[in-house]
């Protein structure tokens, strides 16, 4: 029997906590082929590739592997992921690039700089962090916390920064692409701009694609909806907080309007933080029953009990940064089990149901019950 033996709340990565000697000085898709794309059963893709680097945990697994990097794609290809989730920007003369940030840092005679990613030309794009070119070396790249901190963005394998266009010359082609389309929610963006920028990406996707499973997210309403307008070979999915935060614009404010925005644009999934699932499971059957996909992100996504109670929620699959564990952990819990020829078939299928159901000690029930009060909060 599948045994849970992974994370517990306590290993949920801590994002405030500073590590020692990090601190810079100075200031034709439809609903069946979205599921056809998540290959028809519970999903698991790796966030940024084989995790996001969050620099303020201790838990140093999250300062791995450079993330958003050829590097850290391939690495997540080595476990039983079927997607990599990876954030796609457009620079100023029109070129694809993975980056998450809005803005870009650098740390220069002692005195931080900044440039918003857009605004720069690919060659300056490539010229900040880790070179592939040997004796090359790019400028420190710095991030900024969601505080203000400034910490040196160093990790234990690194990679440099790289395109769209070599992230489908050089990850693993049985590796699906998540591709999040990555706008500033600070900006507003005209049609002509959102359309400029979709087709700079989608001319590298036609082009280099090949039979590569594609699907595109985003947090920007009208950038999904437009998705939908200029393509309907890949499923697009509207990434929503689920109401764990409110914005001025309203669409993105709970499932349900995450809902209604999908059934109004034709796209063909959500994905939420996994937070606001929990909080309003009730969206669950909704969500099932108009024949949308549903995928979560989230730091809950590395807990293994928290994982496998999506799955018994009917959720289709989840981001995450734990690769190794998460994987390990749903190829115990959900995995069918194998038939016993020498059962007879009413008790091959109770052993069926019993095997594929995990067996829970009584501490793990335990955590599991105190687990739903703390997301309901």
């Amino acid at each position: 029997m599948a045994q849970l033996k992974a994370a517990r709340v306590a290993d949920v990565p801590t994002l405030d906590v500073v590590a020692p000697g990090l601190v810079v000085a100075a200031g034709g898709a439809d609903a069946a082929a979205a599921a056809r794309a998540l290959g028809g059963r519970f999903s698991v893709v790796g966030h940024r590739g084989k995790g996001m680097n969050a620099l303020a945990s201790p838990d140093r697994r999250l300062q791995e592997v450079r993330e958003n990097t050829v590097r850290s794609f391939n690495a997540a290809a080595r476990f039983p992921v079927d997607y990599v989730e990876f954030d796609v920007q457009v620079t100023k003369d029109g070129c694809p690039i993975i980056f998450h940030d809005n803005f870009i840092y650098t740390e220069e005679d002692g005195k931080i700089s900044q440039k918003r990613v857009t605004d720069l030309q690919l060659e300056d794009f490539v010229q900040y962090g880790p070179q592939n070119e040997q004796g090359k070396i790019g400028k420190p790249l710095v991030r900024k916390m969601k505080d203000g901190r400034m910490l040196n963005w160093n990790v234990q394998s690194e990679d440099a920064l790289c395109t769209l266009q070599e992230a489908f010359e050089k990850v693993n082609p049985r590796l699906g692409f998540n591709v999040e389309l990555k706008f500033d929610d600070d900006l507003e963006y005209k049609e002509e701009e959102l359309t400029r920028i979709l087709q700079a990406i989608l001319k590298v996707i036609f082009e280099y694609a090949k039979d590569r499973p594609i699907l595109f997210s985003s947090f920007q309403p009208d950038a999904a909806q437009l998705m939908r307008k200029l393509q309907s070979k890949y499923p697009v999915y509207f990434l929503t907080n689920g109401g764990t935060e409110i914005y001025t614009d309203v669409r993105r404010n709970s499932l349900e309007e995450a809902i209604k925005l999908c059934l109004g644009s034709g796209l063909q999934g959500i994905v939420s933080e996994a937070r606001g699932i929990f909080r309003h499971p009730a969206a669950i059957p909704k969500i099932k029953e108009t024949n949308l996909s549903l995928l979560t992100y989230g730091t809950l996504n590395n807990v293994p009990e928290a994982v496998y109670m999506q799955h018994l929620m009917g959720v289709n699959g989840v981001i995450v940064d734990l690769v190794p564990e998460i994987t390990e952990a749903v190829s115990e819990l959900i995995a069918l089990p194998e038939p016993d020829p020498e059962v007879e078939n009413l008790n091959n299928n109770r052993a069926a149901k019993g095997a594929a159901t995990p067996n829970f000690s009584q501490r793990e029930i335990s955590f599991l019950l105190r687990l739903i009060p703390e997301l309901v909060q």
